[in-house]
């Protein structure tokens, strides 16, 4: 797994808008598995694809003591 770059305001690549998600495949996998990754090494509870600047409609949330959760297309 890789620790992505996070975008911080005022990058103006976080307004770009996310494209829905049109197949799951392992590029897919390991972009998640990336974005939680990210996540827990920045000490955050939740990520977008956006904010790693990859603009699909994919988002990752740590629910409650490392319970994953990753939604598509939400």
């Amino acid at each position: 797994m890789t620790i992505r770059k996070i975008l911080t305001f005022p990058d103006k690549r976080l307004r770009k808008k996310a494209k829905p998600v049109e197949q799951y495949d392992e590029t897919l996998n390991v972009l998640i598995n990336d974005m939680f990754e990210t996540m827990y090494h920045s000490n955050g509870i939740g990520l977008a694809a956006t904010q790693v600047d990859v603009h699909l409609r994919i988002i990752v949330i740590d629910i409650k003591d490392g319970e994953k959760l990753y939604l598509i297309n939400p």
